[in-house]
């Protein structure tokens, strides 16, 4: 298959976004080695990225031109968000149906890394996805300005997640930093095996979630009976088709909890107020009401916490860490 793969920015005046870390750097970070990974399993890849430009209008074109003109089989364009701080997670856009569907696979594998899903979403507004001829996506891999995304942020494991995305494969290959040219190291089976196990046991340790023996997990990278039945419990603590294991749908509600988003008020419901009320003692019906608020209450007062009743970042230190 060809790729087009567009590296975003990096072409003044087109420049990326800043914050704890430069997009220009995190796109030419991970977008060497998506092309270094995808030419390792025999794909043919086009560095869509442009040398120079006068304008962002002409860098953006000649990203578009030079997959068109290539002829590529798919189009990805490689962007990190920046808002605000506080916002955090992986989106990626796209237009045809065909784009929708990868996108959904890209976002699912990057997820799994720890990111908060926050979706696929249409990219009829992105110049370069309405543009090029061919199916395309568009991925905003995390925030640069959230400290949360830049401590789970891995150049290596996201390119791994985007191509697993893009091809159904994992390739081992890596990429010198110094010469952008790829490394293809001896790898083990050990070294190379999957570790999305390992993260589920990191992730339900940390949640607090034992298994049928009310023990908590040993983080083996192995889906043996405890770590199936921790599974199955925190499907049923959220609301989740208990199945013991680790669906989309799973590590949606995993990363919505680990997150840790303010909830104030009594309006809300959902994944988060269903494994709140598991770690209070409060009736499991998924909606913050008055037993609920009062149990919350309890919990911050018996914790040394300011008792209001609001879900903040010293609640979540408690309850998660």
């Amino acid at each position: 298959m060809k790729f087009g793969i567009d590296i975003g920015h990096n072409c003044p005046p087109d420049s990326g976004a800043g914050g704890i870390k430069s997009e220009d750097k995190l796109t030419t970070e991970v977008g060497n080695k998506v092309i270094a990974k995808l030419e390792s399993l025999g794909h043919t890849v086009i560095s869509c990225k442009p040398n120079s430009a006068s304008t962002v209008n002409q860098s953006l074109g000649s990203r578009c031109n030079k997959a068109n003109n290539n002829r590529v089989d798919f189009f990805v364009s490689i962007h990190f968000n920046a808002f605000n701080g506080q916002a955090n997670g992986t989106e990626v856009f796209a237009i045809s149906d065909a784009g929708r569907k990868v996108a959904q696979k890209v976002l699912d594998e990057i997820v799994k890394l720890g990111f908060f899903n926050r979706g696929v979403k249409s990219g009829s507004h992105l110049y370069v996805l309405r543009n090029t001829n061919m199916p395309g996506i568009l991925i905003e891999g995390c925030f640069i300005d959230s400290a949360k995304d830049m401590q789970i942020y891995d150049g290596e494991a996201m390119a791994n997640a985007i191509v697993a995305g893009l091809t159904g494969k994992v390739a081992s290959t890596s990429v010198n930093p110094a010469s952008n040219t790829p490394v293809n190291p001896v790898i083990d089976e050990e070294q190379n095996k999957d570790k999305s196990i390992l993260r589920l046991q990191q992730a339900l340790n940390r949640l607090k979630i034992t298994d049928k023996n009310n023990r908590p997990l040993v983080e083996d990278n192995g889906m043996g009976a405890a770590t199936s039945s921790a599974t199955e419990k925190f499907q049923r603590i959220v609301g989740v088709l208990p199945t013991g294991i680790a669906s989309n749908t799973t590590w949606d509600a995993i990363n919505q909890i680990l997150a840790k988003r303010v909830i104030q008020g009594t309006h809300a419901s959902g994944v988060i107020i269903r494994y709140l009320q598991f770690r209070i003692g409060a009736n499991p019906d998924g909606i913050y009401g008055s037993q609920t608020e009062a149990a919350l209450k309890k919990f911050q007062q018996q914790n040394g916490l300011t008792a209001d009743g609001i879900i903040g970042a010293m609640t979540w230190q408690k309850l998660i860490g």
